[in-house]
């Protein structure tokens, strides 16, 4: 699809022509956005404009855009060093980050954190750190999921085609479908026990005639599917997942990247599901936009000897301290409560707006993690991708910042700590710009 500057200024335009002659051509750019300045839950263009904020970098800025103890920690920090190497030395930053990461791990008893720079390095060290506990090389995945670029994570990737297009994945990897009770792949109709179909169909038919399980290091999966459509997962699914991976010696790896640090009204979106983890992937939303991830563990399973694995720039001191800091703050300001409520009342709104819009077909998510699927016709759930993109570009031209998800998705993941006024300006402007795409696409 050919890219438009429709709604870029002057300006914006300008800069948009030679960001095309010097920057990669793989950088799938939404719509015509040229960031100068952005606060809280704010944002506003080269040319001036303002918009508000109901994407967070991706889910990235759970405090907001250059929250002001961010902002002077890290400054205080720029000031005494910014970087040695974690990994062949010490400082106190790293240090006092692990121990607050310990103290809110989903999982009993003692942990170690690795860092690295982003989310795919930290589901490439929970790939190795699983192969190296386990000895073993096979892994689960699941279709919908996505969790990196990078050859390891890749592997685990199948949320798009085009995003393995041309690669060789790295990881020997066995996809099943996501409990996805909107759109169930192994019934004609979704109930609350699709989530047990799912295990059983791993059970009954993978592990009987194509995987034995005792090849198997790991499961990989996101608690609540990001990139594939904001999808929750059907009820009861983790606990059987959970039990599986006892049964067999599997380690049950879960993908936070998008959906923790307190995203879903729970430091971890696992913590819905009342089941404990082996090693969680973070990154995203605990740096602030600082280059941060890593992984959790309980140290019976992070044990790998000296030089096993490690990183250059990964929890630098910068970086380090941005993150101690928004965690500190979501502590303070009570931002997981906040989370909760809000998500609730966005939540509420789009299921009464549903009512007037027939192409509304699902609204999902936990928290400020919400997701809405479009559809042609709600019986026959066609999925309406032209309507959802017109959607998505009418509301960036009146004002108001959303990323899609899924094939005809869009994700609602503002700050954390967004004010109501900007919630409600933010509503309208959705409403209007679905009251123009329904006009013109249905």
């Amino acid at each position: 699809m050919k890219f438009s500057m429709a709604g870029a200024g002057p300006v914006g335009q300008k800069l948009i022509k030679r960001d095309i002659n010097v920057l990669s051509p793989s950088y799938a750019r939404e719509y015509a956005l040229v960031v100068d300045k952005a606060e809280g839950s704010e944002v506003w263009d080269v040319d001036g404009r303002r918009y508000v904020d109901f994407m967070a970098g991706v889910a990235v800025l759970n405090v907001g855009h250059r929250h002001p103890h961010v902002v002077e920690a890290v400054k205080e920090q720029i000031d005494k060093f910014w970087h040695v190497c974690l990994a062949d030395f010490y400082y106190p930053q790293a240090v006092e980050l692990g121990e607050k990461l310990q103290q809110i791990a989903p999982m009993d008893g003692r942990s170690r954190v690795y860092f690295g720079n982003s989310g795919t390095e930290a589901v490439e060290a929970a790939i190795k750190l699983a192969m190296y506990k386990t000895g073993r090389t096979r892994f689960i995945g699941f279709f919908g999921a996505f969790h990196g670029r990078t050859l390891g994570s890749l592997s685990f990737t199948a949320s798009k085609s085009v995003q393995r297009a041309n690669y060789l994945p790295g990881v020997k990897v066995y996809h099943l479908p996501f409990p996805n009770a909107y759109r169930p792949v192994l019934v004609q109709q979704a109930d609350e026990s699709y989530g047990d179909t799912v295990i059983d169909y791993l059970e009954d038919l993978v592990f009987r005639t194509t995987l034995s399980p005792e090849d198997v290091a790991a499961v990989l999966v996101e608690p609540i599917q990001g990139e594939g459509g904001y999808i929750v997962p059907a009820p009861g699914f983790f606990s059987r997942l959970r039990e599986l991976c006892d049964r067999h010696g599997i380690l049950l790896i879960v993908d936070e990247i998008q959906s923790g640090v307190g995203r879903t009204g729970k430091w971890w979106a696992i913590e819905h599901e009342e089941v404990q983890p082996d090693i969680v992937c973070f990154a995203k939303g605990v740096g602030s936009g600082m280059p941060i991830g890593g992984i959790i563990a309980p140290e019976a399973i992070m044990d790998w000897k000296p030089g096993s694995h490690g990183s250059t720039f990964g929890g630098n001191p910068v970086a380090a301290i941005s993150a101690l800091t928004t965690l500190q703050v979501i502590e303070e300001e009570n931002l997981l409560a906040k989370a909760d409520e809000t998500g609730q009342y966005i939540m509420d709104a789009l299921v009464e707006m549903a009512g007037r819009h027939p192409s509304l077909g699902d609204v999902r998510g936990r928290g400020l993690m919400i997701g809405m699927e479009f559809v042609k016709d709600r019986e026959t759930k066609e999925r309406a991708v032209k309507l959802r993109d017109h959607l998505i570009q009418h509301a960036f031209e009146n004002g108001l910042l959303l990323i899609p998800c899924g094939t005809n998705s869009i994700r609602i993941t503002p700050p954390l700590n967004i004010p109501h006024k900007l919630v409600e300006e933010g509503l309208h402007i959705f409403e209007a710009a679905l009251t123009d795409a329904e006009a013109k696409c249905l």
